[in-house]
């Protein structure tokens, strides 16, 4: 048990190179979630601010839009060597501030390291299109070039890795960029911050700027901001696509989700346990890739569900920011955790059944820690408040169905189109499966379809608002604007005079 009132971490922002104190007195406490400390104070920071981040990014950007695209390049080798070289520190500040096991912590900083590697190929990334002759004496060529002041504002549940989705590769595009973290979060984005100055990006090229509504406003509606990323719930994301593109910005906002995983009765029970259990209970459910409905098809339910249960309850709870490492952290902060509970009440009144109770785990070493264990609620059915909401939590529904095809019905008739799953060992089904289900993102035994760096990430319907996703080379596209040049060279008989 905690005893002594921890150090508060600063928490500056970052503005044309350099870090300053914000002038607000409003905070907002930042969390050691596994023991309830409070380890910062994160500044409201306003149109002020974010009107200085922005004249700062946007004085910076003709230099930086005419660097060579193989120098920015360079800037992104050194950006990989030094986070390689602070991995166990951005690991330790992740684990903290979120609650993430460490291990956890270096998937979230090393998934985001792959992205930083994507940036770094931004040369090739960057190539056009040519067609010489295109009609007599006539080549046409496309470039891709940048846009200008791009924005990021990035959520809680990963505090490296949604960032890193983001700024490398906005920039090594050439534009500048300035980052709003989530502001109980604000640790990571900050040492980010520090190693990227480290690696030579000019000052004023990435700033950072800390705040909740009032600073996502100022953003959204700046008219030297051209281009916003967002990752959040989906309430926010559709208020942000909607007001960032009135505005006339490009947007590309990923929501909320759902997500279904089909579970067969000829599936790898193993196997098949293993990967519900990390998609459903990895990162204590704060994911919008989590696996939160499980759907067993037929037969499937008796086979799984024991050794689902025991796994569930096998899942060890406790802090993270000890040497001894359990399986599963902490809750975000108290009224996350209460919202959860709040959730899994409401569904034992609607009539489901809890089948692995996680509401009374018991944290002797860390008793004000944001604790919930492992939590399966059995017999949900549509109508109920745990089938329509997104949890963000460890707690998996299970629903059952006679065949695939009330299964798939089942996942298609969700407001949401993240990722979906099938476990099976047919072709036919997987098959099936993949070709019918509505979701952006879908995994054949694999419970977490999220994608790698070179491609996408693609939901669907609610779960996203915009055109061009984030990641691979659909966020090209989104960091650039495309430029047809037709060129004609007069001299001699070249031209529209045929030669006889």
């Amino acid at each position: 048990m905690s005893t002594a009132t921890p150090t508060l971490a600063p928490c500056p922002h970052f503005i044309a190179g350099e870090w300053l104190p914000s002038p607000h007195l409003a905070t907002t406490p930042v969390f050691n979630p596994s023991t309830g400390d409070i380890i910062a104070e994160c500044p409201a920071g306003g149109a002020a601010e974010v009107n200085a981040a922005v004249e700062a990014a946007h004085a910076a950007f003709p230099m930086w839009r005419d660097t060579p695209a193989v120098e920015r390049a360079r800037v992104f080798f050194r950006y990989r060597q030094l986070v390689e070289q602070n991995y166990d520190k951005l690991c330790r500040t992740v684990s903290r501030e979120h609650g993430k096991t460490l291990s956890e912590a270096r998937g979230d900083v090393h998934r985001g390291l792959e992205n930083i590697e994507y940036a770094c190929g931004i040369p090739t990334l960057l190539f056009g299109d040519t067609l010489g002759n295109l009609a007599r004496g006539v080549d046409c060529e496309t470039l891709l070039q940048p846009l200008g002041v791009c924005v990021g504002i990035t959520p809680f549940n990963f505090p490296a890795m949604v960032p890193l989705w983001m700024f490398p590769l906005a920039l090594a595009c050439g534009n500048t960029f300035v980052l709003k973290p989530s502001e109980k979060v604000p640790l990571t984005a900050i040492l980010l911050g520090e190693l990227l100055a480290q690696a030579g990006l000019p000052k004023g090229v990435f700033n950072i700027v800390h705040g909740g509504r009032p600073a996502v406003d100022a953003l959204l509606t700046h008219p030297k901001v051209r281009a916003i990323s967002f990752v959040g719930s989906s309430p926010i994301a559709k208020y942000i696509y909607e007001t960032g593109t009135r505005h006339g910005k490009r947007v590309q906002a990923n929501g909320g989700a759902k997500n279904y995983l089909v579970i067969m009765p000829d599936a790898d029970i193993s196997k098949t346990v293993e990967a519900l259990s990390t998609a459903a209970f990895g990162c204590a459910g704060e994911r919008c890739m989590a696996g939160s409905t499980a759907i067993t098809v037929g037969a499937a339910a008796e086979r799984l569900l024991p050794d689902l249960i025991a796994a569930a309850r096998a899942i060890k709870v406790g802090p993270t920011d000890r040497p001894a490492q359990p399986d599963m952290g902490p809750l975000i902060t108290p009224a996350h955790r209460d919202k959860v509970l709040q959730l899994v009440a409401t569904a034992e009144t609607e009539g489901a059944k809890i089948i692995a109770d996680g509401r009374r785990v018991s944290v002797p070493d860390a008793p004000r820690g944001f604790y919930l264990g492992a939590t399966i609620v059995d017999g949900v059915e549509a109508n109920m408040t745990l089938a329509r909401e997104e949890v963000f939590g460890p707690v998996l529904n299970v629903m059952r169905m006679d065949d695939l095809d009330h299964a798939i019905e089942r996942a298609n008739a969700s407001a949401y189109g993240n990722g979906a799953a099938i476990f099976t060992n047919s072709g036919a089904a997987a098959r099936e499966f993949k070709h019918r289900v509505k979701a952006g993102m879908v995994g054949i035994n694999v419970g977490v379809p999220a994608t790698m760096a070179m491609f996408p990430f693609t939901g669907w319907d609610d779960s996203f608002y915009g055109d061009l996703h984030i990641q691979g080379k659909e966020a090209v596209q989104f960091y650039t604007q495309q430029k047809v040049i037709t060129t004609r060279w007069f001299g001699g008989e070249v031209g529209d005079v045929w030669k006889k």
